[in-house]
């Protein structure tokens, strides 16, 4: 379905276009508005950050690009003129059978931000796009929408990555997944950005290329602006370009360790009311992403490939209840949740009457039980400074669904009590990669059955374990991981310590997840190579390791 070579070079931006725009972002970074150098008569408007798709449907998708009208219109500047800009969707990329087309205008109250949910398109077809300003036009993005929701699906395949810090390294696992020519869409599952300060949260203490802002982001402005800088990553522009992009949130896209009423990273004394806060993160977020708002403004939602698949998108951040103590009982409480009320009826709800061969769901932090303190206190510290648990100790990480077990116990028991198969949680959050079994009761397990099964995919750039400890990877790790297992008999494989991705391929016989590790993050020119492979086969309920990609 894909033309990979020459769809990847309409993908990529040009090279002057993409430090143009880094140029720009940091100069927002640098300047109070008041500064900024005032706009040439001269200068034309250009799209220097890429374009992006998302959210498809049998008959629509979402298409977006960010216009700079001015060259002091960047991001979180609140700079420029209004702008109309026209939209084109066509099935060829020559745009010579345009089949939509439209006009809307752009201004500084979205950070001239573009987003257009296109619709009265046809099913499992692929569609080219492009924006088109006073003679300048945007890159050319290719997309698709997805079958009709009773269309029979032989194969799915979803590029899947989470946890991408630009201080970190460079977006090779976006390179990499560009260039496969194969995916239906790219699947994120959290922590597209970092709201950390520069040098609070880099590459083993070193910045390998630096933030905008420097400062933690706070503001608006603010996340406009760190949204605006990944935006002039190649790798990332060439990814949002060449396929779908279906995303949710995690925690960092606001603050580290999100819950509703605030978080470990937000002191409400110097950093000004939790509430204000979030609604500018999920502001910047909608503006910058292209992703349809949902319930509520929130990224829960549901998504449908044909009889084959239905993907459920869960929102864990929104309405969540803070984060057990450590040494209490909090994390058995019926009174706190992970989901809410509301998202949980919904999930239930959804899981009980898809007619699909499968149910995905995209759950940005870990539901199979795992419990740590089979650890060594060497290794139990820097694993603790990595999944936040406290630094004694604790059984648990109390951020993930191990912190909410009712939430998890009533999920689990509906999947079982209503007989509901084939259902894969597809995670990503704690830096690691990991295949498991969800267990019914993780005490007796096997023997009391599995109601589901995970795969976790590390992070793209952020430090895991070996670069906490600054040591070689797979060196200590492998003792970590080894207990890790031996104590959570569901577990079937944790890698502590790679950077990549994954590539998940849903047919109706299996769900298999291959995963991908890249051979150094701090590098523009890394290489890939695949891992490990598991997969679920129909009606099980387990994973199994397999011995070659799909």
């Amino acid at each position: 379905m894909t033309e990979p070579t020459d769809a990847l070079s309409l993908a990529r931006p040009r090279r002057r276009r993409v430090l143009q725009a880094a140029a720009l972002t940091a100069g927002a970074a640098a300047l109070p508005f008041a500064a900024a150098a005032p706009a040439t008569a001269a200068a034309a408007p250009e799209f220097l950050h890429g374009v992006a798709s998302g959210d498809p449907l049998p008959d629509g998708v979402v298409i977006w690009t960010r216009l700079t009208p001015a060259p002091d219109a960047t991001p979180g500047s609140g700079n420029g003129p209004d702008a109309q800009v026209t939209w084109q969707v066509a099935t060829d990329r020559n745009f010579a059978a345009v089949v939509v087309s439209g006009t809307v205008t752009t201004t500084a109250a979205t950070d001239h931000t573009v987003k257009v949910d296109v619709r009265g398109l046809l099913p499992a077809t692929t569609y080219w796009y492009r924006f088109t300003v006073e003679g300048a036009a945007s890159p050319v993005g290719r997309t698709a929408t997805t079958p009709a929701t009773d269309a029979a699906l032989g194969r799915l395949r979803l590029g899947v990555a989470s946890c991408a810090n630009w201080e970190a390294g460079y977006f090779s696992a976006y390179r990499h997944l560009a260039a496969r020519g194969d995916l239906d869409a790219f699947l994120f599952l959290g922590d597209y950005i970092y709201e950390y300060g520069t040098g609070q949260f880099a590459a083993r203490g070193t910045v390998v290329r630096p933030h905008a802002p420097a400062h933690e982001i706070l503001n608006l402005a603010d996340y406009r602006t760190r949204h605006g800088r990944y935006k002039t990553d190649p790798d990332l522009q060439a990814l949002h370009a060449i396929v779908p992009t279906i995303a949710i949130w995690d925690d960092h896209e606001v603050a580290n360790d999100a819950w509703s009423g605030g978080a470990e990273n937000h002191t409400p004394g110097t950093e000004g009311a939790w509430a204000d806060r979030v609604a500018a993160a999920k502001q910047a977020y909608f503006e910058w992403m292209p992703v349809r708002p949902s319930i509520a403004g929130t990224t829960y939602r549901r998504l449908r490939y044909g009889k084959l698949a239905d993907l459920s998108l869960l929102d864990l951040r929104s309405f969540r209840s803070a984060q057990a103590k450590a040494g209490t009982g909090e994390v058995d409480s019926a009174d706190r949740t992970i989901t809410g009320r509301a998202q949980l009826d919904w999930l239930k709800a959804g899981l009980s009457a898809s007619d699909t061969n499968w149910r995905l769901v995209g759950n940005s932090v870990m539901i199979s039980p795992v419990a740590f303190l089979s650890l060594p206190g060497y290794l139990l510290r820097p694993l603790a400074q990595l999944l936040g648990l406290p630094s004694e100790g604790l059984a648990v990480n109390p951020d993930q669904w191990d912190g909410y077990t009712h939430d998890r116990r009533e999920l689990l028991g509906h999947l079982s009590s209503h007989g509901i198969r084939n259902t894969v949680f597809l995670t990503g959050d704690i830096h690691s990669a990991w295949a498991a079994d969800v267990p019914n009761e993780a005490a007796t397990y096997p023997a009391s059955g599995s109601a589901a099964t995970e795969f976790v995919v590390t992070s793209v750039t952020s430090d895991n374990i070996d670069d906490i400890l600054k040591v070689a990877p797979q060196t200590v790790s492998l003792l970590a991981a080894a207990a890790i297992e031996g104590a959570n008999r569901h577990v079937k494989w944790v890698d502590l310590d790679s950077h990549g991705y994954g590539v998940l391929d849903v047919t109706p016989e299996q769900v298999q997840m291959d995963y991908y590790v890249l051979s150094d993050r701090t590098r523009r020119d890394a290489t890939s190579k695949w891992a490990r492979g598991y997969r679920t086969r129909t009606g099980t309920q387990r994973i199994e390791r397999v011995w070659s990609p799909r």
